[in-house]
């Protein structure tokens, strides 16, 4: 399936599951204070049996496009949310998984890795999505401190509205990859009737300037 084929599906499975959510005339208030018309949950797809089926094979085609079939060791999943996109992979893939934690647990072994792998194992991070990439550059750190290498990450939802995010991530050696971004699930809405008129121009304004969105909110 080509990338574009395989965002558009990705989409439409957020949008149908309801996942992907639109409000343009009530904003979104995340626990950073940033206001969105927009907001993604992706945990919702742990629920829906074959909407995950079916993302999950898109992401391990994705996976051995980008990063090459004999290339992954290990599947490193980051907690919370990326914990079980890591271990559907993995299973698909035939690959041991692991888990990071944002932090030690602070007792017993004081592990902030959970699994095993062995030195110089090249391991994907997963998570559910990225929005300007700052979490996934802890968890490499992470997972490179107890011996990994860590070239590539992977997310199902990509905001695709902060490339600073991605240029760090770059500058670090680690290259991104998703399924489908803001504009992909823009697209997909607009031709479902999701969205039109002022809403449809207010998170069209938003994905291109979402800085300059955020300071006319005031």
């Amino acid at each position: 399936m080509s990338a574009a084929d395989t965002a558009r599906t990705t989409a439409d499975i957020l949008l149908e599951i309801e996942a992907v959510l639109f409000r343009p005339d009530e904003p979104f208030t995340f626990t950073s204070g940033r206001k969105s018309p927009v907001y993604v949950d992706c945990r919702k797809i742990i629920s829906f049996p074959r909407a995950r089926a079916k993302l999950m094979d898109l992401a391990v085609e994705r996976l051995c496009e980008a990063v090459g079939y004999e290339s992954i060791d290990v599947i490193a999943g980051g907690e919370t949310a990326g914990i079980p996109f890591a271990a559907w992979i993995a299973e698909r893939l035939g690959l041991p998984m692991v888990y990071v934690r944002k932090k030690p647990k602070g007792f017993g072994r004081n592990a902030q890795i959970e699994g095993v792998f062995s030195e110089g194992a090249r391991a994907v991070l997963v998570e559910d999505l990225a929005t300007d990439g700052g979490s996934k550059l802890a968890f490499v750190e992470a997972l490179r401190t107890a011996g990994a290498q860590v070239a590539h990450s992977f997310v199902v939802f990509h905001y695709g509205i902060f490339p600073e995010g991605i240029a760090k991530l770059k500058a670090e050696g680690v290259e991104l990859h998703g399924l489908c971004t803001w504009h992909d699930a823009l697209g997909a809405a607009e031709a479902a009737g999701y969205l039109s008129g002022e809403g449809l121009a207010q998170v069209r304004a938003f994905l291109s300037d979402p800085e300059g969105w955020q300071a006319r909110q005031g």
